[in-house]
């Protein structure tokens, strides 16, 4: 798996990574040995960056995870959690609640030091908390010596700004906005952020099943037009034998200043197949064809969070 450097931050990411939300049961119920196996395939096709969460779960992804990952050599794989999220509707970014939700993180995860921890949808309190009390006691978790790297996470492009003139991180998360239909954060942010130093990391190379021929769930929060050119392009896919999925993966993994793309299935034959779609060259003719379906409705997305973070 290629790795790229993220930011200045030392670490190197391959540049397709496994997203553990699913282990929590985020999208449907999972077989814990197919949940534990899904670890183990990761690690084996090199998705040796794993991200999660206390909220995936309500922390049922970090508790399989620490299991999972017993035994591994600690320095094989780069571990990121987050923090301030525990809930649909719940969220806590107060610097006593960073201390505790560390050290709650290192014990389900079964691990002394994180590699990175990102504050969790920011988007959803104000936001002028991150910076003043939340980025702080991150700090001094990182001086302590429990975290390498911190950053922060969420869907609108406002945000990015909003902390990084404020006050430094080291790296930041977005998701569903580089994918097939969505270029907004490398058109909007990403080389503001690369101009800071920040590193940059994707999530949601399927824009949450958009991008797939699986059934669209109901909470996908997309405009209709959008749901639909999606139809479009993976019919037109089919059409030439090609998994619309594959295509939107090694779109989202190709572009240079992102250093890894994170994807998360709780089955190990997804994996797999991720893994061999990755070193395969993409499809350019098909690439542009997609594109041109996608044309009307470029970069249209939906608000998520409080209204003035959008």
């Amino acid at each position: 798996m290629k790795k790229r450097l993220l930011g200045k931050t030392g670490l190197e990411l391959p540049i397709l990574s496994f997203g553990a939300s699913s282990l929590g049961q985020e999208f449907r119920s999972v077989n814990l040995d197919e949940a534990l196996k899904s670890v183990q395939v990761a690690l084996d096709c090199g998705l040796n960056f794993i991200d999660t969460s206390p909220f995936y779960g309500r922390g049922m992804s970090e508790v399989l995870l620490g299991i999972a990952l017993r035994g591994v050599p600690r320095s094989s794989y780069t571990l990121c959690t987050k923090l301030g999220r525990y809930d649909l509707n719940h969220f806590d970014f107060s610097a006593k609640r960073v201390a505790e939700s560390i050290d709650v993180s290192l014990h389900r995860l079964g691990t002394d030091h994180l590699d990175i921890i990102l504050c969790h949808d920011i988007e959803f309190v104000p936001m002028q908390q991150i910076v003043d009390e939340t980025i702080p006691a991150l700090r001094k978790a990182k001086q302590a010596g429990k975290i390498r790297a911190i950053g922060f996470s969420g869907y609108p492009q406002k945000i990015f700004r909003f902390i990084c003139e404020q006050t430094d991180v080291d790296c930041v998360l977005s998701y569903n906005q580089y994918t097939l239909q969505n270029t907004r954060f490398v058109d909007e942010t990403v080389p503001y952020l690369k101009a800071k130093g920040v590193g940059v990391m994707n999530a949601g190379p399927f824009s949450a099943r958009l991008l797939t021929n699986a059934p669209l769930p109901k909470w996908l929060k997309e405009p209709e037009d959008v749901k639909a050119a999606a139809r479009a392009a993976a019919a037109l896919c089919a059409s030439r034998g090609v998994d619309i999925a594959k295509l939107a993966l090694q779109f989202s993994i190709a572009h240079p200043d992102i250093a890894t793309t994170v994807s998360g299935s709780a089955n190990p034959e997804n994996i797999r197949n991720w893994a061999k779609w990755a070193a395969e060259p993409m499809d350019l003719d098909l690439l542009a064809e997609v594109q041109k379906i996608f044309a009307p409705v470029k970069n249209l997305g939906h608000l998520e969070g409080l209204p003035e973070n959008n």
